[in-house]
C-alpha cells in the first residue's frame, strides 16, 4: 500500500495494490475509484483533499487479530 500526497495538485492518491486497473469510477467530483478487472479496488484518487481530509494529520495503526470487535457484545 502507498500513499501519496501531491502537494502542487492537492490530490491525495492511495495504492492498494498494482493490478491493472481497467475501470475508473466517479463516487462524486472530487473521488475517483480505480478498479482491476475483477472489480476489486486499486486505489482512490481524492482532488481538493485539503477540504476533504486532514491531510497534516496521519495515522497508521496494525492491529494484531484478537476477537472480532464487531462481534462485541453479541451472544455466543
Amino acid at each position: 500500500m502507498k500513499i501519496k500526497y501531491f502537494l502542487d495538485t492537492d490530490t491525495l492518491y492511495i495504492e492498494f495494490k498494482t493490478d491493472e486497473i481497467v475501470e475508473t469510477k466517479d463516487l462524486d467530483e472530487n473521488i475517483l475509484l480505480e478498479l482491476d478487472g475483477k472489480g476489486n479496488i486499486c486505489a482512490i484518487t481524492v482532488e481538493h483533499a485539503k477540504e476533504r481530509a486532514d491531510i497534516p494529520q496521519f495515522s497508521f495503526e496494525q492491529v494484531t487479530a484478537g476477537p472480532s470487535r464487531l462481534n462485541a457484545g453479541r451472544p455466543r
